[in-house]
């Protein structure tokens, strides 16, 4: 079983009662704001009500504040996904009967524990997301704060290819068909609209022009943007044609021309790579060195650990025919992703993290942060990324970077990721609307 390493029961509420003292100021840091600006060393960041009211280097601290200090650690804001699922697996089981509140919320706290403040669910959400999701926002829950779409747009006999239950997903065959559907999910409420492009290379049949069409245009009728699970170019620009708002994945068939970059960069639409759901089909079959690390089969469910160190398993999927192909998706992905942030498209963090049991929750999330910087990108463009750019792209002004006015959602590492961004594995503290609500990540008990 796994050893509880976010602070629970009796710690936690121990912890809570020193932890609200007005103010803290947290102090001897290196400040990572997530801005883009230089680190700032030795620096001070004050918190009132959950808020940031000072950070930097000439900060004073106020009289009678409770002091926390870190000195030689590093502080970067909550990481914030704006591409992960949730209540589709328990174990090495997944599926639609996994949306329970026990394992969502299981989820959120793994979500934060590993420093991801805030989450998108993309997709495949039924009822029960819009009252877990109130819950998440209010701070009733002891996990990471929660958005996303409410069920979905799919193929009626293609994408997604999941088992999933009537409540959690739309197929329309028909232009009206599409839009009562929009009209329903628009009612119940939600943040995005999600629809699903995707041929799955060539076995299943995608949505029509008219369909689609049809749900981009009712979803921006209600105010709602638009996310589209894409996988070829092909794909890709028929959505920017229809007016999506939102590529939820990366171009990973061919390499994207300078045309479509400036296309992308001018609409401004976002972009979400998510570099780690290619790579996670292979990677615990090839076990490098760091997916034996404690921080990584912390975050592991005992099922999946004992399936990934089976010889025969991993056999298996490395002799797969779509272990090659996901190789080949993870480099035309990370190619693409270094051309367009270089044009200028906004780039958003996410994993696809929950959706199947190798997409390991938390830990897909600080894998994503390295495959970026492999890309190509610095260690400062992929913690930009993965906090102010995703907060701008979630219309969350409240959060992202460690500004005045800001909510303190932060996590306090004891290495620098400008250094190596691995180093965002060195968790020290995780804290969120001011509080300090996890620690250190600890191994599994063996």
């Amino acid at each position: 079983m796994f050893r509880q390493t976010a602070l629970g029961g009796l710690a936690a509420a121990l912890l809570a009662s020193t932890a609200l003292a007005d103010p803290v100021a947290i102090t001897g840091v290196r400040l990572i704001d997530g801005t883009g600006a230089d680190p700032v060393e030795n620096a001070v960041i004050v918190i009132e009500d959950g808020v940031i009211t000072a950070a930097g280097a000439d900060v004073d601290v106020p009289e009678g504040a409770d002091i926390r200090d870190h000195d030689g650690a590093t502080v970067i804001p909550g990481l914030i996904s704006a591409h992960n699922h949730v209540g589709m697996v328990d174990g090495m089981d997944a599926g639609g009967h996994n949306y329970t509140r026990e394992i969502i919320e299981g989820e959120l706290a793994q979500y934060r524990r590993y420093g991801v403040t805030t989450t998108t669910s993309l997709g495949n959400n039924p009822t029960l997301f819009l009252e877990i999701r109130e819950d998440a926002q209010a701070g009733r829950l002891d996990g990471a704060d929660l958005y996303g779409t409410y069920q979905g747009i799919g193929a009626p006999d293609g994408a997604p290819p999941i088992d999933v239950t009537d409540d959690q997903i739309h197929r329309p065959r028909t232009a009206d068909e599409a839009r009562a559907a929009v009209d329903g999910m628009a009612e119940a409420g939600g943040d995005l609209v999600k629809i699903w492009m995707d041929d799955l290379h060539g076995d299943a049949e995608r949505l029509t022009p008219e369909v689609y069409t049809a749900v981009i245009e009712t979803a921006h009728g209600h105010g709602l943007r638009v996310a589209a699970h894409v996988h070829d170019l092909e794909e890709a620009e028929a959505m920017i044609a229809a007016g999506a708002d939102i590529l939820a994945h990366g171009i990973r068939d061919a390499e994207v021309s300078a045309s479509f970059a400036a296309e992308l960069a001018e609409r401004g639409t976002w972009y979400i790579p998510t570099l780690q759901l290619d790579e996670a089909t292979f990677v615990w079959a090839d076990a490098p060195d760091w997916t034996e690390e404690p921080f990584v089969r912390a975050g592991m469910h005992p099922d999946l650990i004992a399936t990934v160190e089976q010889a025969d398993w991993r056999e298996a999927t490395l002799g797969e025919d779509g272990t090659d192909r996901a190789r080949q998706a993870l480099a035309m992905n990370q190619r693409n992703l270094a051309i367009l942030h270089q044009a200028g498209v906004p780039i958003g963090f996410g994993t696809d993290s929950g959706a199947t049991p190798l997409r390991v929750i938390g830990v897909a999330e600080h894998r994503e942060l390295e495959l970026m910087v492999e890309a190509g990108l610095s260690p400062m463009d992929a913690l930009v990324i993965a906090t102010a750019d995703s907060a701008r792209l979630l219309d969350l002004d409240d959060r992202g970077t460690l500004e005045p006015g800001r909510r303190a959602d932060l996590v306090i590492l004891s290495g620098n990721p400008l250094d190596d961004i691995a180093n965002t594995r060195t968790i020290v503290e995780v804290w969120q609307r001011g509080e300090a609500v996890s620690s250190e990540i600890a191994a599994q008990e063996e």
